[in-house]
């Protein structure tokens, strides 16, 4: 006699199915726990913005470093003024982003199943390890192709004595926007996880990604020239493949 292997019963649902800490809580409960998460994320917020301004001065030597040569000046009275607060609350959430997502994943966990929250701790330290990697590769490698690029375009023309708030401007939003793009795999496994797409199917769809790679270096980067908006791109298929790679190891 062979024996079948049939599904568990409906009465026996998968562990990986259910709510750990199932408690019962009305709309106006999560309301109010989303209001303290708020609040807390934007304490913590204001907190590093108030830390970071006693060091604001130095903050902007550091992000000045690879405009090296060029002159920076204020076009109107306070320019630098109203810029360091700027900058410190920009790097003030930036500090503050641990715990802030802290918050956020105390406020969601209770509604998650035994495997989302397996795959809560390597989304959160993949996406905040990744976005620091973007930012740091934008400061050692974008930022300075950009910025050669437009100092090189004019040296015979024109003298490099740019505007602090715009040249911060532009830098902060390339440094942000590349933190993003380096999203690309964690986003491939939260849709492998779902069951939206498999690595093959990552795979076959290389040329799309490719050409959206480009028009994304395109899109991001400031200037206009092939190197900067290559190294973006390259980085960006880079992040792809390394994706798919880690998703076909974890079987999906």
């Amino acid at each position: 006699m062979t024996s079948l292997q049939s599904k568990p019963p409906a009465d026996n649902p998968d562990p990986m199915d259910e709510l750990p800490d199932e408690v019962e809580m009305s709309f106006f409960d999560h309301l109010e726990e989303l209001r303290l998460r708020i609040f807390y994320a934007l304490i913590s917020v204001v907190v590093g913005w108030i830390a970071c301004f006693f060091f604001v001065k130095p903050i902007v030597q550091i992000l000045e470093a690879p405009a090296a040569g060029v002159k920076f000046i204020q076009v109107a009275p306070g320019e630098f003024f109203f810029l360091s607060f700027k900058v410190a609350g920009y790097t003030g959430a930036l500090l503050a982003s641990p715990f802030i997502l802290f918050q956020i994943i105390l406020f969601v966990l209770p509604g998650l199943t035994r495997g989302e929250r397996r795959l809560l701790a390597p989304v959160v330290l993949g996406s905040g390890v990744l976005f620091f990697a973007g930012l740091a590769f934008s400061y050692v490698a974008l930022i300075p192709a950009a910025l050669n690029f437009f100092i090189a375009y004019g040296a015979d023309v024109v003298e490099a004595a740019w505007s602090i708030e715009r040249y911060f401007e532009l830098i902060l939003g390339l440094m942000f926007f590349t933190g993003l793009a380096f999203q690309v795999p964690v986003v491939q496994m939260i849709l492998a996880w779902l069951g939206i797409v498999s690595s093959e199917m990552m795979l076959k769809g290389w040329r799309v990604v490719v050409l959206s790679s480009v028009i994304l270096g395109a899109v991001i980067t400031p200037s206009t020239d092939p190197l900067t908006q290559s190294l973006l791109a390259g980085a960006v298929l880079g992040l792809y493949f390394g994706g798919i790679g880690v998703v076909k190891l974890s079987g999906r």
